[in-house]
């Protein structure tokens, strides 16, 4: 199963036409939105291109392909303008062997993380920082933001594909970060 990730969109038009665009051409059957998709937040300056409005026609024009996560400032009056739900603070997609808890990352993170199994896979935004890698037992995966990256990082989004997750950076594609997981 393939799958992308993108996180932390916080209503920017030009990061959402680009996270589409490659959500097309991937060959992904769905697209995981890990939260603060419409509003930028009060601690984050307005993104480029902020339009929430015409963010959310955009990603209902897909509806039937997203699997979303509340993130910390999303919100009802948010969930009013799209057509998928936003509204749970995280999703578990079954896998045949392990799971992925998907979540924002502000409740559930790499320091208070949910009930896991080994192998089993935390995928989390919030911290706009791409991050892959295994740590004790468990795969923890970050997309980093499309919109507000931190740390220096490009902006970028995430797929898993043949059991390999990775981070891209939005405007070239380059590898930013990955980790094969294993059952």
């Amino acid at each position: 199963m393939k799958l992308m990730f993108a996180s932390d969109i916080h209503g920017s038009l030009p990061a959402t036409e680009q996270v589409l665009a490659h959500f097309e051409r991937s060959g992904a059957k769905w697209l995981i939105l890990l939260g603060d998709v419409l509003n930028h937040g009060p601690r984050n300056a307005l993104p480029v291109g902020y339009n929430p409005g015409a963010v959310a026609e955009r990603f209902n024009s897909i509806a039937e392909r997203i699997i979303a996560v509340r993130g910390n400032c999303d919100s009802e009056v948010d969930q009013m303008l799209l057509h998928f739900p936003i509204t749970a603070p995280w999703q578990q997609i079954l896998m045949a062997d392990q799971r992925l808890f998907v979540t924002h990352g502000h409740l559930y993170n790499p320091e208070k993380l949910p009930p896991l199994l080994e192998n089993d896979v935390l995928v989390f935004g919030h911290t706009h920082l791409p991050l892959a890698e295994k740590q004790d037992t468990v795969y923890l995966f970050n997309p980093g933001s499309v919109s507000i990256p931190k740390g220096g990082f490009e902006p970028s989004y995430g797929m898993l594909n043949d059991g390999v997750l990775s981070v891209h950076a939005l405007n070239n594609d380059g590898v930013i970060a990955q980790v094969r997981i294993t059952p």
